[in-house]
C-alpha cells in the first residue's frame, strides 16, 4: 500500500499472515492472558494452600465469579468478542482434570447479576446478593475449600468512595456478611480480588482464617482464565505491587485533602506519595499491610552476590538470583537508593532500577544487571535553600539497597560519597504555586510555602524561513524530499492553516475524531482511538478488538519487554482498522486510591510509570502508529476534572507528577502528548506555556505534537500560544480567525503548531 492509504477511509483490510485479521486474534488474546497472569500479585499464601492440584474440590462464592470486570469505564473500555469470567476459567481447568468446581452456586450468582443488569446496573457495580443458607450448606457438604471473589468497577469522570461499607474501597455490608458466612463453614479460604486499584486489605491481612489472597486487578478479556492459571499452578505468580497497600484509607497522606473541595486539590504531602511517605515519615511504616514492590511466588528465591560500583557517572548494580524452591518462577530485582537528608529533605528510599528475570528452573541461577545515572538521584530546589530552580546532589553518602520489595532489601557494600553539593542542572522556575500554604517535610512536620507570581515570558516563534513553492505541493512531496515542510506550510492560506489546528469528524470505524483532512494538499484524515487497555471501537461499529489488562496490572508485571509487546500488538490492531493515533499510555500518578481512573494509570512511583510508558510507546511506534502520553499533568482526581485546580509545589511537580512523562519522553519520544483537563497552580494545563513549551519542549527536548484532551474548557487561542498544537475533537475556526485579524495571535504562532501536526502525520504509515 502507498503511504497513508490506510488513513483514507476504505474497508479495514487484514494485515495478518495469509490474509487473516489480526484484530482480536488468538495470538493477541493469548498475549492478553499472559500479561494478565504476569501482573497478578499473590499477597498471601499461608500453609502454601495455593496452587490447587490433583482434582482438588472448591466452591466459589461471590457474584464476581460471574460479574467479572475486564477493565474500567470511559476511554479505558474495550469492545470484545468474549470475556472469560472467573467461573468459566476455573471450569476450563476442571475440564483439564486439575480441579473440581462445585456447580450449585453459579446459577444463583448468574441470575442475580443478570437481574441487576436488566435494571440498568453496570457490570461490576451489582450488589452482592444475600446467599441462601441452603446453597451454603450444600457447598460445605461438597468441599472444605472455598474461593471468595470480590470485584470493583470505576470509570472516567467520577471518583470512588472511601467510607466503610460503601462497597468501594471498603467492603459492603452484604459482602461482609457473605464472607463471614463462608469463613464459618470452610476450613481453607482463598480470596481473589478483581479491581483496578487499591482496596481495603485489612480484612484479609489480619484474618488468620484466610490462607491465600490473589490480587488479580482488572485483567482484560481473558482474566478469568489467567486467574485459573495461577490458582492451579499452570503459572507461578510473579507480579509485584506498583502501589502501597495501607491498613486503612485514611492512612494515605492525601486522604484528608482528596475530597476537601471540588474546585481544587492541595498537594500538602508534596513528594511524600506512596512508599515515599510510608517508608520515610516517622510511624508511617506501621500503617502498611503490603509494601511497594511486594509479591509472593510459589517458589523461593535468593538474591546474592550483590555488587554496586560507579563507572562514568553511572551507578551499576548486579546480583545473582537463584531459584531455591521446587517450582519454576520469576523474580523481580529492585534497586533503591537512600540520599542524605541535607537541607532539602528526601524520602528514605527511592526506586532507581529494576529487572525481572526470565523463568528460572528450580536450582537455576541467573545474573541480572542494572544501571542508572548518578544525576537521577538529584533533588529539585524550588525555594532557594541551596540554589534556586536547580537539581542538586547534596553532599554526603548515597546508599543502595537491593531486594524484591521496598522493605525486603540488602544494603550494597558500595556507597557513593560526595564532599560538596553538585548542581546537576540549572533551570528556571516554572508553574510555581501561589496558593499552597504548606507542604510536608521528611520528619512529618510541615513548612510554610512562599507565594509565587507567574512571571512566565513567552518567546515569540521565529517565522518559517521559507518561501511557498512555485506550484502547489502535496504532503507526500515533503516526505520524498522534493520540497521542505516549511515551504509546504507557506503555501497554505490562513483559513487552511486554521483548519488544521482542530479536530475533524469521524471516518471509518473510529469514534474519537481525527485531524488533518486537507485533501487539496494530500493531507490525510488521521483517526484517533482510545484507550489504555486496547483499541476502543464502539459496539455499533461491528468491530471487536483485544482487551488487555488495565495499566495497573501491566505495571505489576515489572516487565517492560512484555509491555512493549502489548503496545506493538495494540498498534497492529489500530493499523488494521485505519487508525493512526492510539491515545495511550495514560500515566498519571496514583496519588490517592479513590481516583476513578487509577486503573488507566500505572503506579504511585514515577520511575516505574515512566519505564512502563516508554516501553509501551516504543512498541506502538514500532508499527508507525502514534502513541499519546497522557494526561499532562497532575490529573489525579476525576470529580470536576475540567475545572479543578491542582495546587502543588514545583518540586513535587518535577520529582513526582512530571517525572514519569520526562522519562517517557526522553526514552521513547512519543509522537504526541495529551494535555490534561485540570488547572495546574491556577493555569489550565492546555494553556500552560511553562509546562508545554518551557518544560516539555525546551527542557526535555520533546519533538512531537501536543493535543488537548477532548472537549475541554480552555481557550483555543491561549492553547496555541502555549504550544498546545491541536484542539480536540473540534475547534473554533472563526474565533481563531478573529484573533489573528486582531493581532492576538500571529500566523507564525499557527504555523509552528501546524508544523508539529504535519511532522507527526509524516511519521505515520
Amino acid at each position: 500500500m502507498n503511504k497513508w492509504s490506510r488513513l483514507r477511509y476504505s474497508p479495514c483490510l487484514p494485515i495478518g499472515k495469509d490474509g487473516r485479521r489480526i484484530t482480536g486474534s488468538d495470538e493477541h488474546i493469548r498475549l492478553s492472558r499472559e500479561a494478565a497472569a504476569e501482573g497478578m500479585v499473590l499477597l498471601k499464601n499461608e500453609k502454601r494452600l495455593l496452587p490447587l492440584r490433583d482434582g482438588k474440590r472448591i466452591a466459589v462464592f461471590g457474584k464476581a465469579q460471574y460479574d467479572y470486570v475486564k477493565g474500567g469505564g470511559g476511554s479505558g473500555d474495550v469492545t470484545v468478542d468474549h470475556v472469560t469470567n472467573i467461573y468459566e476459567g476455573l471450569k476450563i481447568k476442571e475440564s483439564e482434570g486439575k480441579i473440581c468446581v462445585y456447580d450449585g452456586l453459579i446459577d444463583f450468582y448468574k441470575n442475580e447479576s443478570e437481574r441487576q443488569y436488566s435494571c440498568g446496573t453496570h457490570n461490576g457495580m451489582t450488589s452482592e446478593p444475600e446467599l441462601p443458607q441452603e446453597l451454603l450448606d450444600k457447598a460445605a457438604a461438597y468441599t472444605d475449600t472455598a474461593l471468595i471473589t470480590i470485584c470493583r468497577f470505576s470509570g472516567e469522570g467520577w471518583d470512588r468512595k472511601g467510607k466503610p461499607q460503601d462497597g468501594d474501597f471498603y467492603l459492603s455490608a452484604q459482602e461482609e456478611k457473605m464472607i463471614d458466612s463462608v469463613l464459618d463453614r470452610f476450613k481453607n479460604i482463598i480470596v481473589v480480588i478483581n479491581a483496578g486499584a487499591q482496596t481495603d486489605s485489612e480484612w484479609y491481612h489480619s484474618n488468620d482464617r484466610i490462607s491465600s489472597v490473589l490480587y488479580a486487578w482488572q485483567s482484560g478479556m481473558e482474566g478469568g482464565l489467567a486467574i485459573a492459571d495461577i490458582i492451579c499452578g499452570d503459572v507461578t505468580p510473579s507480579g509485584k505491587l506498583a502501589d502501597t497497600f495501607a491498613k486503612r484509607f485514611f492512612d494515605y497522606p492525601s486522604s484528608d485533602s482528596f475530597e476537601e473541595s471540588e474546585d481544587y486539590v492541595k498537594y500538602y504531602e508534596d513528594i511524600y506519595v506512596g512508599y515515599r511517605y510510608f517508608e520515610t515519615i516517622p510511624g508511617a511504616d506501621k500503617k502498611v499491610n503490603y509494601p511497594f514492590g511486594f509479591g509472593l511466588s510459589y517458589t523461593d528465591f535468593e538474591i546474592s552476590d550483590i555488587n554496586a560500583y560507579l563507572n562514568e557517572n553511572t551507578i551499576n548494580v548486579s546480583a545473582s538470583v537463584t531459584n531455591t524452591g521446587k517450582t519454576y518462577g520469576k523474580e523481580v530485582v529492585q534497586v533503591y537508593y537512600s540520599a542524605p537528608q541535607g537541607k532539602l529533605g528526601k524520602p528514605s528510599r527511592e526506586l532507581a532500577a529494576f529487572k525481572k528475570t526470565d523463568l528460572l528452573a528450580p536450582g537455576e541461577t541467573r545474573k541480572v544487571y542494572m544501571a542508572f545515572p548518578v544525576y537521577d538521584m538529584a533533588s529539585y530546589d524550588d525555594t532557594g535553600k541551596i540554589k534556586m530552580s536547580s537539581y542538586i546532589l547534596e553532599k554526603g553518602s548515597y546508599r543502595f539497597y537491593v531486594g524484591n520489595s521496598v522493605r525486603n532489601t540488602v544494603k550494597a557494600d558500595f556507597e557513593y560519597i560526595i564532599d560538596n553539593d553538585i548542581i546537576t542542572e540549572q533551570l528556571t522556575q516554572q508553574a510555581a504555586p501561589c496558593k499552597l500554604e504548606k507542604r510536608m517535610l521528611s520528619d512529618g512536620s510541615f513548612e510554610n510555602m512562599p507565594s509565587y507570581k507567574n512571571n512566565t515570558k513567552r518567546s515569540e516563534p521565529e517565522p518559517l524561513a521559507a518561501e511557498a513553492p512555485n506550484s502547489p505541493a502535496m504532503l507526500i512531496d515533503v516526505c520524498e524530499g522534493k520540497v521542505s515542510l516549511d515551504s509546504f506550510i507557506k503555501q497554505l492560506t490562513d483559513d487552511e492553516l486554521i483548519g488544521l489546528v482542530y479536530g475533524q469528524p469521524n471516518t471509518g470505524v473510529a469514534d474519537t475524531y481525527g485531524m488533518g483532512n486537507l485533501g487539496k494538499y494530500g493531507i490525510p484524515n488521521v483517526m484517533t482511538a482510545d484507550g489504555p487497555a486496547g483499541i476502543r471501537i464502539l459496539p455499533d461499529r461491528g468491530v471487536t478488538t483485544t482487551a488487555f489488562p488495565c495499566a495497573t496490572a501491566l505495571a505489576c508485571t515489572w516487565d517492560p519487554e512484555l509491555i512493549y509487546r502489548v503496545g506493538k500488538a495494540g498498534a497492529k490492531e489500530a493499523k488494521e482498522n485505519n487508525i493512526g493515533i492510539w491515545l495511550t499510555p495514560a500515566m498519571n500518578i496514583h496519588r490517592n486510591p479513590l481516583c476513578g481512573r487509577n486503573f488507566e494509570y500505572f503506579s504511585e512511583d514515577p520511575l516505574l510509570t515512566g519505564k512502563m510508558a516508554a516501553a509501551k510507546v516504543r512498541g506502538i511506534q514500532s508499527q508507525h502508529i502514534a502513541a499519546s502520553a497522557k494526561h499532562l499533568c497532575a490529573n489525579n482526581k476525576e470529580v470536576n476534572r475540567m475545572d479543578s485546580d491542582s495546587i502543588v509545589s514545583e518540586r513535587a511537580l518535577r520529582e513526582i507528577y512530571l517525572k514519569g512523562f520526562e522519562i517517557c519522553v526522553k526514552e521513547s519520544q512519543p509522537w504526541t502528548v495529551m494535555s490534561s483537563y485540570n488547572l495546574i497552580n491556577g493555569a489550565r494545563a492546555s494553556e500552560n506555556y511553562d509546562i508545554i513549551t518551557n518544560i516539555l519542549r525546551n527542557e526535555w527536548g520533546f519533538k512531537g505534537m501536543v493535543t488537548t484532551d477532548w472537549n475541554n474548557h480552555a481557550d483555543e487561542c491561549k492553547e496555541l500560544l502555549a504550544g498546545n498544537d491541536i484542539k480536540m475533537p473540534f475547534g473554533f475556526h472563526e474565533q481563531i480567525k478573529e484573533a489573528l485579524a486582531e493581532g492576538k495571535i500571529t500566523r507564525s504562532d499557527i504555523e509552528v503548531c501546524v508544523k508539529c501536526i504535519l511532522e507527526m502525520i509524516m511519521k505515520l504509515d
